[in-house]
């Protein structure tokens, strides 16, 4: 069983060290920006091509989930992936007026920040060497950040409702409807808080447990 095992583990270490590379580079690209012109002035053109690249990709996360290589489930990482994927595909991406707002900066460094510790934290744990002040930060630097991130993300979507509002995004699609995207985004912004109060608490559930476990064995 574990030689079987031995292909998933370098599937997974392989898949999370991509990622991890992936948004070190995000991550540069944007402060390089910030850097060179004193400005949150091109956070999109700098760094959003490959953000939305790494984004796509990790809808595998949820594939992972759902054929049971990783005991995540489906429904958090679903929820998750969804919420950035709607945030990225049609504010971020497809709204260029909202493009250049603190906002989106803000969002931007708080996913880079919370991925570039994430990925490498779950590549190194599938070998076995993840330190100990790894597992810390996983589990620590997400409280301040989460709440960041998701802030940037509803403060950026409610920049851009007028703008959604008059493009009518994907109006053939909803003509047959009694309703547009627009008021389906409206509705989802008035959820997505509850909804990410749910992987909220169960990331806090998820530190309570692994560093009570780090504790209990330094006792030892």
């Amino acid at each position: 069983m574990a030689h079987q095992r031995q292909p998933i583990k370098l599937y997974l270490f392989g898949y999370n060290s991509l990622q991890a590379a992936g948004w070190i580079v995000a991550i540069f690209m944007l402060l390089s920006n910030l850097l060179s012109t004193k400005s949150i002035a091109g956070t999109f053109a700098s760094a959003g091509e490959i953000i939305w690249i790494l984004q796509t990709a990790a809808f595998l996360e949820v594939v992972h989930g759902a054929v049971g290589i990783l005991p995540s489930g489906v429904w958090l990482p679903f929820m998750q992936w969804c919420g950035r994927t709607l945030f990225f595909l049609v504010t971020a991406r497809e709204i260029v007026q909202v493009q250049d707002h603190p906002s989106l900066f803000i969002t931007f460094l708080a996913w880079c920040l919370i991925e570039v510790i994430r990925y490498p934290f779950y590549a190194l744990n599938t070998i076995g060497a993840c330190p100990p002040w790894l597992t810390y930060l996983r589990y620590t630097m997400f409280i301040p950040l989460y709440p960041i991130g998701v802030l940037g993300e509803m403060l950026l979507l409610y920049q851009a409702f007028p703008y959604m509002k008059e493009k009518n995004i994907f109006a053939n699609f909803f003509a047959i409807l009694p309703f547009s995207y627009y008021n389906v985004v409206q509705v989802i912004f008035v959820m997505y808080p509850f909804a990410w109060i749910k992987l909220y608490s169960h990331m806090l559930k998820q530190r309570g447990s692994k560093l009570g476990k780090r504790q209990e064995k330094k006792k030892k």
